[in-house]
């Protein structure tokens, strides 16, 4: 009996075999390098987001809502020592000196904070220059020409022009720097189509991994008598959970990040708040609280990126491993 006939058969099947299961081994291995380079770009671009929003957006907002409040509000209390009895003016001025104090505290954290770049340290420079202008103004309005009706009325009407004056005063330029504050924190917030994007390929591409995973592993059932691989396996446990981890945090930090925008929008809402001005600094006060709070370092969201770490050597490693080993063992080594 002659075997020519089916030796060159099996031969090509075996070579049909070993081109499928080469093919499944590097479909894997460019799958896997591409959707984890943007799961974890993505993932970390998230959270990258969310510590600038925690240490310097939302303290860059308040302060700039406190020190406007402050400034206003020691204005206010300027005028109001004034209108008193001589008893009364020392607590008053009191007040407005803790005032000035506090609003000249809340600038020099803002040149630490501020999220405008050269442009914001610009304005916080003007406005120094400015604020000491009118401490030169209103504080002998308020404590030196306490009798000189028109000189105090003079200092008075300086400070005011110092303060509030459209486009140069100090509040208006605050104004400006929190307007581009607040299209900052907008961009940290939100997901951006690059974002998008993103994430999209990295889901497509665990898809992908998964799908060629199940394929390898039938092809080594029907075709070469393997019922299962422990590395394939345990390499498409890894995608599911590179699938599924990293989005659900992801969710959960957009969700922080978008009730944190939120709140700092009341913010700059409570500061234009001139009604009462010691109400609206304690609402500033109150929804900052809130803001810093949801807006909490969460540890487990560290130890997912960690985890997707491990998870996606694994998912590079493991499919070369069992696939490596059977072409080796049954056509590498053999041809």
């Amino acid at each position: 009996m002659s075997p020519g006939p089916f030796r060159p058969r099996r031969n090509d099947y075996r070579s049909r075999t070993r081109r499928l299961l080469e093919w499944h081994l590097a479909a894997l291995l460019v799958a896997a390098l591409v959707s984890m380079t943007a799961l974890l770009v993505s993932y970390r671009e998230v959270q990258i987001s969310a510590g600038e929003m925690r240490t310097r957006g939302a303290p860059a907002v308040q302060g700039v809502a406190a020190t406007q409040l402050a400034l206003l509000r020691a204005h206010e209390e300027a005028r109001t020592s004034v209108r008193k009895r001589i008893a009364d003016v020392v607590g008053a001025g009191a007040r407005y000196e803790n005032q000035l104090a506090a609003a000249d505290q809340g600038l020099s954290r803002l040149s630490d904070v501020q999220i405008d770049g050269d442009r914001g340290r610009g304005v916080l420079e003007t406005v120094n220059g400015l604020l000491t202008s009118y401490s030169s103004s209103i504080t002998p309005g308020a404590v030196k020409y306490v009798r000189d009706e028109p000189m105090q009325r003079e200092k008075f009407e300086e400070a005011e022009t110092l303060l509030t004056r459209k486009g140069t005063g100090v509040v208006p330029r605050l104004d400006v720097l929190q307007a581009h504050q607040m299209a900052r924190v907008d961009t940290l917030t939100s997901m951006s189509p690059l974002r998008w994007t993103g994430w999209a390929v990295a889901e497509l591409g665990l898809l992908a991994m998964a799908l060629i995973t199940l394929s390898a592993l039938w092809t080594l059932r029907t075709r070469c008598g393997h019922s299962r691989d422990l590395c394939l396996l345990v390499s498409l446990l890894a995608v599911v959970f590179l699938a599924t981890a990293p989005l659900i945090a992801t969710s959960n930090t957009q969700d922080r990040l978008g009730e944190a925008r939120d709140g700092l929008v009341l913010i700059e809402q409570q500061a234009r708040n001139h009604t009462d001005l010691a109400a609206s600094q304690q609402d500033v006060t109150d929804t900052a609280t809130g803001v810093r709070a949801g807006l909490a370092a969460q540890g487990w969201q560290s130890g997912i990126y960690y985890g997707a770490l491990a998870a996606g050597a694994l998912v590079v490693l493991l499919p070369a491993v069992g696939l490596g080993r059977h072409l080796n063992a049954d056509y590498w080594r053999a041809g």
